[in-house]
């Protein structure tokens, strides 16, 4: 279906066509009978719930799934189903929302494998490098060509998707949750740049739940629910309001948190250090309180010290100089089960990595990190309670999936999340390491956890809040703290700052000027 825009050009032929678009898996429907085009330089915005069935249909597109029925059209020729290749070659490049990169290969191979022929084929690393650098600065995604994928950082890798498809001179380009880990400046940076390419003819497919960000740049939104094209609206006649009640089926009412009083700090680091490992930087003195009844929230470009915060609070590493204090008692032989025993509930960045394991099923997954000390009775796991609490979490938390007993993997990164969520917030902990709590949920599960953070933290909790999205931050955090290259920024109070002025502190600027107590230049 054209759009009025596309309407008043009958010269314009689509560059993509997908009809009648079905896709099942088992008894649940992802697709059903799915129709729109997408016309050069144009922008569609593609809207919906988790497990709406955004991912599939552009799987379907991009090759990785065969449609139960219904075909796609790119350039006025059928594209064989099935085959990613065929995708490819036609001019179709995909950011996906999880990854698809080689960890054994460098950042360099990865982008140019399949592209360039292997005989010789380190002979023209030197030319790839230096493209793949021109284009990191043309879009304003750091990355070093020779690093090895399995030393990046969650953020670092979706930058080597952006740029893997950039550099395959992709005429239409779907971005799925594109902009999750750059900074405000460096996201409007990447929006201009696409609008230059968008301009000489370059299409756009645009996921997102950031709805601020469909304003900016697409000109059509589309809204998928429960697998069905429900609503289709130019952008320049719709608003944030609309669109959210359209993907949601209801009015959708943002919540307000109010200011907390902070109690006292359960959490401590004191002046901590922990080494750099490969590309990731480690701390660099960092001291930070975490208070009970307070959102501490944390700002910063991915890649610059999160991991190994996360990681020390977690147990998984110790300081190399500083210390961690606990409810007032030094820390000693911190690990990840004394973590957990503590009353430390982590809810990890990487869902797929360090959150799930994708061949458990949820019963499993859901009892993960606690099954020791909350399903096991001299040695015998009680299954019946395990199971009995992945019903709890998955009816909770709106985990959509055929029951407990399903494969983790076969859910879409969205319900995933939300059973990582609830099988943290249901054990009441003391203290709550959320990193990147809402990454890939629609604005309905954001609303949700967030006002579930709330909770928690009005019964005595102490939160850090790691995030890139700086709405977020903004919007929950009691103190926000920026951290850059390792290095810590004084803490600024709820109201006091500006996006624009915490960007400045994610590139790094104001770490070495003196500063007074809140955060302002001496």
């Amino acid at each position: 279906m054209a759009s009025d825009k596309m309407a008043a050009a009958p010269g314009n032929a689509p560059v993509l066509r997908l009809q009648n678009i079905t896709k099942r898996f088992g008894s649940v429907t992802a697709n059903d009978d799915v129709s729109f085009d997408l016309f050069p330089g144009e922008v569609i915005a593609l809207l919906g719930e988790n497990g709406a069935g955004k991912t599939t249909l552009m799987n379907i597109l991009f090759g990785q799934y065969t449609a139960d029925g219904g075909g796609v059209e790119l350039f006025g020729a059928p594209l064989p189903p099935g085959a990613p290749r065929a995708a490819l070659d036609g001019g179709v490049g995909m950011v996906h929302q999880h990854f698809t990169l080689a960890d054994n290969l460098t950042v360099w191979e990865n982008i140019t494998l399949g592209v360039e022929p292997l005989l010789g084929f380190g002979l023209r690393a030197g030319p790839a490098k230096a493209r793949i650098r021109a284009l990191a600065e043309q879009f304003h995604l750091k990355v070093d060509p020779n690093a090895k994928v399995s030393r990046l950082t969650v953020g670092e890798r979706q930058r080597v998707e952006i740029l893997k498809a950039l550099y395959r001179d992709a005429r239409i380009l779907i971005l799925d949750e594109p902009t999750a880990v750059l900074t405000p400046q460096e996201a409007d940076a990447l929006f201009a740049t696409l609008r230059e390419a968008i301009s000489l003819g370059l299409s756009v497919i645009f996921i997102s739940h950031k709805l601020h960000e469909v304003m900016a740049i697409s000109d059509r939104v589309l809204v998928l629910r429960h697998g069905r094209l429900v609503a289709e609206r130019l952008t320049a006649d719709t608003d944030s309001d609309e669109l959210a009640a359209l993907m949601v089926g209801a009015d959708v009412v943002p919540a307000k948190f109010a200011a907390n009083t902070p109690g006292p700090a359960l959490l401590q680091l004191r002046d901590v250090t922990t080494p750099t490992i490969g590309a990731a930087p480690g701390l660099q003195r960092v001291s930070l309180d975490l208070a009970a009844g307070q959102i501490t929230g944390l700002a910063g470009v991915s890649g610059n010290g999160q991991a190994a915060l996360s990681d020390l609070i977690s147990g998984l590493i110790s300081p190399q100089s500083g210390s961690l204090v606990l409810n007032g008692g030094d820390i000693a032989n911190w690990t990840p089960r004394k973590a957990i025993t503590a009353g430390i509930g982590r809810i990890p960045e990487d869902r797929h990595k360090t959150g799930t394991i994708a061949d458990f099923d949820l019963t499993e997954n859901a009892i993960l990190e606690t099954y020791a000390t909350r399903f096991s009775h001299r040695g015998w796991l009680d299954w019946r309670a395990a199971r009995d609490f992945a019903k709890t979490v998955i009816a909770g938390y709106d985990v959509r999936c055929p029951g407990p007993d399903t494969r983790i993997r076969l859910l879409s990164g969205g319900n995933m999340q939300k059973l990582i969520l609830g099988r943290v917030l249901e054990q009441a902990p003391q203290i709550i390491l959320a990193n990147q709590p809402v990454r890939g949920l629609d604005i309905g599960a954001v609303t949700y956890v967030h006002e579930q953070l709330a909770k928690a933290c009005a019964r005595g909790a102490a939160v850090l809040l790691i995030s890139e999205d700086l709405d977020e931050i903004m919007q929950l955090s009691d103190v926000i703290h920026v951290i850059s290259e390792g290095r810590l920024s004084p803490g600024f109070a709820r109201g006091s700052k500006q996006p624009e002025d915490l960007g400045a502190w994610m590139a790094g600027h104001g770490f070495d000027t003196p500063q007074t107590e809140d955060g302002h230049a001496a």
